[in-house]
């Protein structure tokens, strides 16, 4: 039986992930599932995607969509350039294509037509990028741009008063409708974490590997965590999305 392992957001940094996934020992039998933000950071953001569709192929791989994905794929399908896209590091995945062929390209573009905006598994846990908005579940959602831009889910999980139990007439509806949630998306470096932090019944696996922080996967049924060093050091003549 293999494990169920949920990958933080990469942004480019192929070598933390290659890294990562050395420790974890991968073998064909373990579905890993990936929570988005594939690009947009380190310089190797289109080699994460050619190396993610690869990994594919000997493994089961659940790939949701983020932000950062969304916006790459919306530039290399029509060209469309979002300025804020431009200083929140996608200028480098504009540099990480210069050097692909249109053949390249167009597996790529396919890889991010086929992303998923969340995943739930058999045992009623969530995998999504962001978040969801709606009281009913993600299928209820009118704007799927939620899944992988929402920080509502997170900050709610952050604030939540501890003595406000599941099933209370004031606990948020959105955390009593999955066992558990795993996202990412908001690095937990922002509330001075350093690995994935739970909340309520949340797992963010975002640890800032954009930044200053590492690359990070967590086997959702043990909790085990495993990290690479903080990508950064990888890459010390870049600058990431510092």
């Amino acid at each position: 039986m293999g494990r169920s392992i949920a990958i933080g957001d990469i942004h480019g940094g192929l070598k933390a992930l290659i890294q990562l996934l050395e420790k974890i020992e991968v073998t064909p039998e373990d579905e890993l599932i990936f929570l988005g933000d594939y690009v947009d950071g380190w310089s190797d953001s289109a080699n994460v995607v050619s190396y993610l569709i690869d990994l594919a192929k000997q493994n089961t791989c659940i790939f949701l969509r983020g932000n950062h994905d969304d916006l790459t794929h919306r530039w290399l399908a029509t060209g469309e350039l979002n300025e804020k896209w431009l200083e929140h590091g996608g200028q480098s995945s504009i540099d990480a294509y210069r050097n692909f062929s249109s053949e390249e390209i167009e597996s790529h573009i396919e890889f991010y037509n086929q992303m998923l905006n969340y995943y739930v598994d058999k045992k009623n846990r969530l995998f999504v990028h962001a978040g969801f908005t709606s009281q009913h579940g993600p299928e209820q959602e009118y704007h799927e741009t939620g899944f992988y831009w929402d920080r509502t889910l997170w900050e709610m999980a952050l604030s939540l008063d501890k003595n406000i139990e599941p099933g209370d007439t004031n606990y948020p509806k959105r955390l009593q409708i999955f066992d558990e949630i795993f996202i990412g998306h908001t690095p937990v470096t922002r509330i001075n974490a350093e690995a994935p932090v739970k909340r309520a019944n949340i797992w963010n696996v975002d640890t800032g590997a954009a930044f200053m922080g590492k690359l990070s996967a967590l086997e959702v049924n043990t909790k085990e965590i495993w990290q690479s060093e903080p990508v950064f050091k990888l890459y010390p003549e870049e600058e990431g999305r510092n």
